[in-house]
């Protein structure tokens, strides 16, 4: 890959030289904002222009707009690969970033090789289409329901005990896998291999926040869950009702 257009939003200019030369290295095409405010101007004038991003490298800690709203405003309109920046185990930073649509994220400080390696393999499963094809299986088939959750891949809805429940695209990705394999577990490196993709180098740990925010929408005891549980040692399962209620819709 060369000459893919990033946009570094970063304010700490120590970061900002080390990544213009490192990132320039790589073969990429910088252009840099250091505020939200600017990020957000500098991808509305990339797209305006016909020279979209394709991909934001994004700190979550920036002067006049933060990192979070940055990215919860620019997925308003687009699927651009963001991949966050937080602060060294900032785990608040890191689990409201996925929740707004963050693709990945990386903590201060990173090495320069695995943040490189992360940024190619999220670029890379936006080209091959497969960030749109995750959730095939389930709009081939029709909607589905297991007991009080439904889920319709076509129309990207879900619906948990008759209320409509909003997901982000990935915990809707991972809610669909499971929902495909009700009654059986999945491991880690399944559900991650086929939401995330088998190149993925990011921490597990984003599995676990997006288990910990899909319970939190579809569990009545999300501290206590009965749908989405662990099978320690290998990953998750949803748990069918005991009527055994699963069902393909037409």
């Amino acid at each position: 890959m060369s000459g893919e257009r990033v946009l570094v939003v970063e304010d700490e200019e120590a970061f900002i030289e080390a990544l213009e030369i490192g990132l320039a290295r790589e073969g990429f095409e910088l252009e840099f904002a250091r505020d939200g405010k600017e990020a957000l101007d500098a991808f509305a004038a990339g797209s305006a222009a016909n020279r979209p991003h394709d991909l934001i490298l994004l700190d979550v800690m920036l002067p006049r707009v933060s990192g979070v709203d940055v990215c919860r405003e620019i997925r308003t309109t687009s699927k651009v690969p963001i991949i966050m920046v937080t602060a060294k185990s900032s785990e608040l930073d890191t689990v409201v970033g996925l929740e707004v649509g963050a693709d990945d994220y990386v903590t201060k400080p990173y090495r320069l090789r695995e943040l490189v390696a992360r940024m190619r393999a999220v670029m890379r499963r936006t080209d091959d289409g497969s960030a749109a094809t995750e959730t095939a299986p389930a709009s081939e088939s029709g909607p589905l329901r297991v007991g009080e959750i439904a889920l319709d891949a076509a129309r990207h809805e879900v619906t948990v005990r008759g209320e409509r429940v909003s997901l982000p695209l990935k915990e809707f990705d991972v809610l669909n896998l499971l929902m495909e394999n009700a009654g059986r577990v999945m491991t880690r490196d399944t559900l991650i291999d086929r939401v995330w993709g088998h190149d993925y180098v990011g921490d597990t740990k984003t599995l676990d926040v997006h288990i910990k925010r899909l319970r939190a929408k579809v569990e009545v005891n999300p501290s206590k869950p009965e749908r989405i549980v662990t099978i320690r040692g290998l990953g998750y399962k949803m748990v069918l009702p005991e009527s055994g209620e699963r069902s393909k819709e037409n």
